[in-house]
C-alpha cells in the first residue's frame, strides 16, 4: 500500500490537490499515475496537483503538475491555494509567504476573509495584434503562455473547439499556449473564459490568464486597475499592479481560496492502465 495524504482546494473554482511532499517521497516523475489521480471519474478529480516541497532559500517550493501529468511553471490561483496550504502544514510561518516556481520566486500574503494574494512574474513576450488561423488576439507570457482573445460575448464563444485548435496553432509551437475568451468591460472588468494546456478543457478558472488579461487591458483596451475579472464558476479575481513607461508592471492576482475536503489515496490502487490506452 502507498498511501498519501492529500488537500483538495480551490482557489476562484479552479480545483487542485494539494500534498506535503516535504520528505520527497510523492513519485513525482510518476506521470502516467499523476494523470490518474487527477482523472474525474476514476481519481480524485482535480484542475491541477501541487507538491509543497523543501527550499534551501525560501519557505518552500511548488511543485506543479498539469491533470494530464506534466509539469508547469506556474498557476496562478494554484499559487495563491498554496500559500494558504503551506501555513496551515507549517511549511511557511505568517502572512506573508515565499515559494520557488519554475517561473521563479512568488510572493504571497494571506489575507483575512479566506483570500490571499500573490505577486506574480513580470510579463514578457508581447506580441499585440496577432491574427491566428483567422482569429485576432495578443499573446503574453504571465508566468505561462496566454493568447487573449477579445469577444463582444464570451457566452457564445465555443471555448471547447476553438480553443483547442487555437492552442495547437502553428504560431505557438512548440509548446503551444493557454487561449483565454475575453469580454472587456469598460472601465476595469473583464469576464473570462479559459482554455487550458494540460487540462485540455475549459478551466474554471485560471489566474494566469486573468494577469495576462489585465495586461492586455491596461495596455491596449484602456483600461484601468484595479481589474476585476470575473469567473466561469462565478467567482471574482482582481489584479492590480503599476504603471510604467505604458507598460504595466508589478502585478498582483487576489481572490478567494477554500478548503474542500480532506482524504487519503493510495497510489498503488489508481487505474493506469486506462491512462494508457
Amino acid at each position: 500500500m502507498n498511501k498519501v495524504r492529500f488537500t483538495k482546494m480551490h482557489g476562484a473554482g479552479n480545483d487542485f490537490v494539494l500534498i506535503d511532499d516535504r520528505d520527497e517521497r510523492f513519485p513525482a516523475h510518476d506521470h502516467l499515475r499523476l494523470a490518474a489521480m487527477a482523472s474525474p471519474r476514476t481519481g480524485i478529480a482535480c484542475e491541477g496537483v501541487i507538491l509543497v516541497q523543501p527550499s534551501k532559500t525560501v519557505d518552500f517550493r511548488m511543485v506543479f503538475f498539469n491533470p494530464d501529468g506534466t509539469e508547469a511553471d506556474l498557476c496562478g490561483n494554484g499559487a495563491r491555494c498554496v500559500a494558504a496550504f503551506a501555513r496551515e502544514i507549517g511549511a511557511a510561518n505568517g502572512r506573508s509567504v515565499t515559494f520557488e516556481t519554475r517561473a521563479g520566486l512568488v510572493d504571497a500574503e494571506v489575507l483575512d476573509a479566506g483570500k490571499v494574494k500573490v505577486w506574480m512574474p513580470e510579463p514578457k513576450n508581447r506580441r499585440y495584434g496577432l491574427d491566428v488561423d483567422g482569429v485576432k488576439g495578443d499573446f503574453i507570457v504571465a508566468g505561462v503562455p496566454h493568447f487573449v482573445v477579445p469577444c463582444e460575448s464570451v457566452a457564445n464563444v465555443d471555448v471547447a473547439n476553438l480553443g483547442r485548435r487555437l492552442r495547437l496553432a502553428a504560431a505557438f509551437e512548440p509548446d503551444g499556449t493557454n487561449v483565454d475568451f475575453v469580454q472587456f468591460c469598460p472601465p476595469n472588468k473583464a469576464i473570462i473564459r479559459t482554455y487550458e494546456r494540460g487540462v485540455e478543457a475549459e478551466s474554471g478558472a485560471c489566474g494566469t490568464g486573468a494577469v495576462a488579461t489585465a495586461v492586455v487591458a491596461v495596455e491596449t483596451k484602456g483600461l484601468s486597475l484595479p481589474l476585476h475579472v470575473h469567473t466561469s464558476q462565478g467567482f471574482d479575481l482582481t489584479v492590480d499592479g503599476d504603471w510604467r513607461q505604458a507598460k504595466g508592471t508589478g502585478f498582483t492576482l487576489t481572490g478567494p481560496v477554500k478548503k474542500v475536503f480532506e482524504g487519503e489515496i493510495d497510489l498503488d490502487s489508481l487505474d493506469i492502465g486506462n491512462e494508457m490506452e
